[in-house]
């Protein structure tokens, strides 16, 4: 099947270690756990789009290890086509090593691996599945590939939704007007623009910056706020859902799950808006990345239960 979404992205994984406090340099400590996650951005939202039923693929790269074996393993688990995945003999996979301790206080290091060395050769297996409705891009792999694939799927009519985490200080001007959607959180809305952004009006403010750049449409996520969108046409908000919290670990990469997934369905801007704000409330009511991310039947449930659509 035709993938309706495609995500051009990072795949990861995680090794998470808990321990009592953060080791100071020279220090030998003793951890409570160790547990490997599959993450990256990319993956992520791919994971997100697959679990609301639209047909999804991913391109990017793993090593050729066992991590890399794993990573394509869990995507195919959750019906994410990986044919456009490179396994890459010459990069391991990437991975994050991140140690929390008992005040919730980490210390992560990324090595980028495989995702580093996405280029010209995944942007040709990219362009092979551009009869997708809609492309997913991230910042977790290298920035000149984003904007070819971007620029690609701008030539052949695909709507580009560009998550601009992580956050970066500045994007190129070129990129802007081949994005069609851009969906930064407060605080990557304010690098991006150079201000604070904390509140509907600065958002608002935030989101005719960026229009000024050449997106079309700007979403900007407020957390327990709700979200911005600003269109050519309108500027609107739709509140945030009221959730019991456990952590916001992947929120934002199911908020793009979701809107992702609505739009590819034909949905209006604003039905998937409000469906990328379930998705995300949704995420974090249950703890880690791919684990918290819900499926089409509790989204379709928890918006019934709210009476949004």
């Amino acid at each position: 099947m035709n993938p309706r979404v495609l995500v051009f992205g990072s795949i990861n994984m995680d090794l998470v270690t808990k321990v009592p406090h953060l080791p100071i340099p020279g220090e030998t400590l003793l951890g409570h756990s160790f547990v490997t996650v599959p993450g990256g951005k990319g993956a992520n939202q791919a994971v997100a789009v697959a679990r609301l039923g639209v047909p999804t693929a991913i391109v990017g790269r793993v090593g050729k290890d066992q991590f890399g074996q794993e990573l394509l393993r869990n995507l195919q688990s959750d019906r994410v086509q990986t044919d456009g995945v490179y396994i890459d003999p010459s990069n391991t996979s990437g991975v994050a090593v991140i140690a929390v301790d008992d005040n919730a206080e980490n210390h992560i290091i990324v090595i980028p691996g495989a995702n580093g060395n996405v280029g010209e050769e995944d942007i040709k297996r990219l362009t092979q599945q551009l009869s997708a409705a809609v492309l997913l891009l991230q910042l977790e792999v290298p920035l000149f590939a984003v904007q070819k694939a971007a620029q690609a799927a701008q030539q052949t009519g695909v709507k580009v939704i560009l998550d601009p985490a992580p956050a970066p200080t500045e994007l190129p001007s070129e990129l802007y007007p081949v994005v069609d959607i851009i969906t930064p959180n407060a605080v990557e809305a304010g690098q991006l623009v150079n201000f604070r952004v904390d509140s509907p009006e600065s958002a608002e403010k935030a989101a005719l910056v960026l229009q000024q750049r050449g997106v079309k449409t700007a979403i900007i996520k407020l957390g327990a706020k709700g979200v911005c969108c600003a269109t050519p046409d309108e500027t609107f908000f739709v509140p945030a859902f009221s959730v019991k919290a456990v952590d916001t670990v992947a929120a934002g990469d199911a908020f793009n799950g979701g809107l992702a997934a609505a739009l590819s369905q034909g949905y209006s801007l604003r039905e998937a808006v409000v469906w990328g704000a379930a998705t995300g409330a949704l995420a974090t009511t249950k703890s880690g990345a791919q684990s918290s991310l819900p499926t089409r039947e509790t989204v379709e449930a928890f918006l019934q239960e709210h009476e949004r659509n």
